[in-house]
């Protein structure tokens, strides 16, 4: 199988590439970097001959709420209509547990407009919705810090490693399209100020964590169960414990 990998070089798509390569599939990583711009078309028609499947686990650069519509919205059209060119027969996306829960934030309003192109095309898709990486804890700690303190609310988070997250999306590229969502998350349940508490002792950040019902995630209003699947989920193995001891 050919699979070609949008945002194959970063953090999931060097790991996906990785797996599938290990099994004996042919696995394409397509970024800037390698010629491949899904902003502007160039490279898609030349890296999509052939491609059985392409997974796009590509990033918006830039999470200002403007920048990251049109980067969403500009790229997934483009790399469609690429797709249905070249007669790809799976097109799978990486998403976000709680996308549609969270219009407040730019950001996840950008997923939301994504996810619909995606749906409404005539490509077979997976979309897979992830609970949030361990890998971006720190991104989340400082975009709710204020000084010397982190405001986070006490809701559900049932966060996952990024190796946890390219097993899961390998299965998902190498099996039939689920035109729907699946929804992958981490082994455990835990509070989000309680992780944050336990990720800043675990690093020696002298930063403390104020519990604050109000505090927002990337400017959006959290509730109870938010982040976390709200039905059956695909779990990975890896707990905190595991990630930091690492």
């Amino acid at each position: 199988m050919l699979v070609v990998v949008i945002g194959g070089t970063g953090l999931i798509g060097s790991r996906l590439v990785a797996l599938l390569t290990a099994q004996g599939h042919r696995a394409v990583a397509a970024s800037p970097g390698t010629g491949v711009n899904t902003l502007t078309g160039e490279g898609l028609t030349e890296v999509l001959q052939g491609a059985d499947v392409v997974a796009d686990v590509s990033n918006s650069p830039s999470f200002e709420a403007a920048a990251v519509l049109d980067f969403f919205e500009t790229s997934t059209r483009n790399l469609l209509a690429a797709e249905a060119a070249a007669g790809v027969r799976h097109h799978v996306a990486l998403s976000v547990v709680g996308t549609e829960r969270l219009p407040e934030s730019g950001y996840f309003r950008a997923k939301i407009a994504q996810e619909k192109l995606i749906e409404g095309s005539s490509i077979p898709y997976s979309l897979v919705h992830a609970t949030q990486f361990f890998e971006f804890l720190a991104g989340i700690v400082d975009s709710a810090t204020d000084g010397s303190t982190v405001h986070l609310a006490h809701v559900l988070i049932q966060p996952m490693a990024a190796d946890d997250v390219a097993a899961a999306l390998r299965d998902v590229t190498l099996g039939a399209p689920a035109n729907g969502r699946v929804e992958i998350a981490g082994p455990e349940r835990l509070r989000l100020d309680d992780l944050g508490r336990r990720f800043l002792t675990a690093r020696g950040d002298p930063r403390e964590v104020v519990t604050d019902p109000a505090a927002r995630y990337f400017g959006a209003v959290l509730h109870e169960d938010t982040l976390v699947p709200h039905g059956d989920a695909v779990l990975g193995s890896t707990t905190l414990e595991d990630w930091m001891a690492r």
